[in-house]
């Protein structure tokens, strides 16, 4: 099955390391991936502070381009990109007058929206399309020893629960486990990161980070895997912060789920963007150089 890959804005950017670990892991697993050629914001920031229809016509313009490819399925690592596609998607099918008013303006633009692509995200392919077994026959490099606290955060499974449950998330865990990883229980797992609360209402956004990051160290975690590139970010970046203001209780690495499945599947460190974490990762890299 072909897939169309939407990058979106944080993975060319901040989250460029999921961009390179993922498409690591998609080379390894046999996967055909498809960048989407010219696409564009998928609407997120406009939807909220600019405008709800401009927003809807900038994610179902990604969505032509990509049916353009044939590809079964647009694959969405960003949560936030995920979600914006999933909301478009379905605000234009079930509301008329909406999709009629999409539709058109995506025709302006020389394009046509079917409405046929599935969305899709890494966690939910991984799990369901490639399958575990698959995955764990691939492993080289096995994650053995290694305690992980799973980070789903709050917008991958919420509202669109199409592949997860909304309040105990499993998948990631299952994937680390088939990498022979350990993961720790985290009931953390979906509660708000401080997202951008970390830049308006800095106290309350690090007081929010400083939670999940003390949690993972209480519960034995070595490591913490991120399915966002805010979510990681924000835990990864602030960490210096957090020990002035709170104390050194909540100092551990943050890395994307896709570079520990990466290392399991035997990919150089250096294909796996691990050299642009902040947080240390230098015990990870030597327990499986």
């Amino acid at each position: 099955m072909k897939y169309a890959y939407f990058p979106g804005c944080s993975l060319k950017g901040t989250g460029r390391a999921y961009e390179e670990s993922f498409l690591a892991v998609c080379g390894a697993l046999g996967m055909e991936v498809e960048e989407i050629p010219d696409w564009n914001c998928c609407g997120a920031t406009a939807y909220m502070s600019v405008d709800e229809t401009q927003a809807l016509a900038l994610a179902a313009r990604n969505l032509a381009l990509a049916e353009r490819l044939q590809a079964g399925a647009v694959v969405a690592p960003c949560s936030g990109c995920y979600l914006e596609l999933m909301k478009s998607k379905k605000l234009i099918e079930e509301y008329d007058d909406t999709g009629r008013h999409i539709r058109r303006a995506i025709q302006a633009g020389g394009l046509t929206y079917f409405g046929k692509i599935a969305i899709r995200h890494p966690l939910d392919v991984f799990v369901n399309d490639v399958g575990l077994e698959a995955i764990r026959s691939k492993v080289r490099q096995p994650l053995t020893g290694l305690h992980v606290a799973p980070y789903y955060g709050c917008q991958v499974v919420r509202p669109f629960a199409t592949f997860d449950d909304q309040r105990r998330p499993t998948s990631m865990d299952r994937l680390l486990e088939a990498a022979g990883a350990a993961p720790v229980d985290f009931p953390l797992r979906t509660r708000c990161c401080g997202g951008s609360l970390t830049g308006t209402v800095t106290e309350v956004g690090l007081r929010l980070t400083y939670i999940l990051l003390r949690e993972a160290t209480r519960r034995g975690a070595d490591v913490i895997a991120a399915c966002c590139p805010l979510c990681q970010f924000n835990l990864d970046s602030y960490q210096r912060e957090i020990k002035r203001r709170h104390g050194g209780d909540a100092e551990i690495p943050v890395v994307y789920f896709t570079q520990l499945l990466g290392l399991a599947l035997g990919a150089p460190a250096d294909r796996l963007g691990l050299r642009r974490n902040i947080s240390s990762v230098r015990p990870l890299l030597a327990a499986w150089a």
